[in-house]
């Protein structure tokens, strides 16, 4: 079991880190998912390789014996929302970092519209101001299970809860693309 003294490393880091492409492209997921740094990337990419890992194992039992494995793993990332319920093993080897890092409470506020950025998002989220069925939630990479989407809210307890708080108008009062274009005719 452990000490609870003594924390464990939750990810694992590249193998070659100063390779310049690899360095592009996780850049560029800590940008766009709105990421606090290389370990919070890191973290889930060790949880991918996890689940690919046992996906590889079970597809190397007997078809008797990984039944059982292979049906637990794919309820899981079922009901996580990562894989449709339709979805066989072979599709979770073919899952991506970004499948996993859409499922952030951080990514889904900020979709959601309650927030203007992923970046107003994550303050949103460890300020305590958004909530999961009533229940505060301070982690930004909390993911998500699928039947709780549709419960993600501003805290009961928030002044955000308020429609005429100041954020929430101005984030009502965002103009969508079509709407700000104009012809080049006019």
């Amino acid at each position: 079991m452990g000490d609870p003294k003594k924390q464990r490393k939750k990810f694992e880091t590249p193998r070659f880190p100063w390779r310049t492409d690899i360095l592009g492209s996780e850049l560029k997921l800590l940008g766009q998912y709105g990421l606090r740094n290389k370990r919070e990337l890191w973290r889930h990419k060790t949880m991918l390789s996890k689940f690919r890992g046992s996906a590889r194992s079970i597809l190397g039992m007997p078809e008797r014996e990984g039944a059982k494995s292979k049906e637990q793993l794919l309820n899981r990332l079922d009901r996580l929302g990562i894989l449709p319920e339709t979805a066989v093993l072979d599709d979770v080897l073919d899952l991506m970092i970004e499948d996993i890092l859409e499922r952030r409470l951080q990514s889904l506020v900020f979709q959601k519209g309650l927030a203007k950025s992923v970046y107003q998002a994550r303050q949103l989220i460890t300020h305590g101001h958004i909530a999961i069925s009533g229940r505060k939630v301070n982690s930004p990479s909390y993911l998500v299970l699928r039947e709780e989407i549709a419960h993600i809210e501003y805290s009961p307890t928030s002044a955000l809860i308020n429609s005429n708080h100041p954020l929430r108008r101005s984030l009502m009062s965002i103009p969508s693309t079509t709407e700000t274009e104009e012809s080049p005719g006019e």
